[in-house]
């Protein structure tokens, strides 16, 4: 069986590129050391700005 992806290599790569900024805005926003989940939902959310983060009480909106 034959595997591969499907992913654009170009919406993998934005996805990369703006991981910097979004973990930034995360650690300024929530004021401490973010671990690796937090990163990677904060590289994906939909407003990383302006979206409420609120633990058990704010749903999200995310992005591939």
């Amino acid at each position: 069986m034959a595997v591969s992806a499907n992913t654009p290599l170009s919406l993998v790569q934005d996805v990369y590129k703006k991981l910097p900024g979004n973990v930034a805005v995360a650690r300024e926003r929530l004021g401490r050391p973010l671990t690796l989940t937090e990163k990677i939902l904060f590289n994906h959310l939909a407003d990383p700005r302006g979206q409420a983060v609120e633990r058990g009480r704010s749903y999200a909106d995310f992005h591939p």
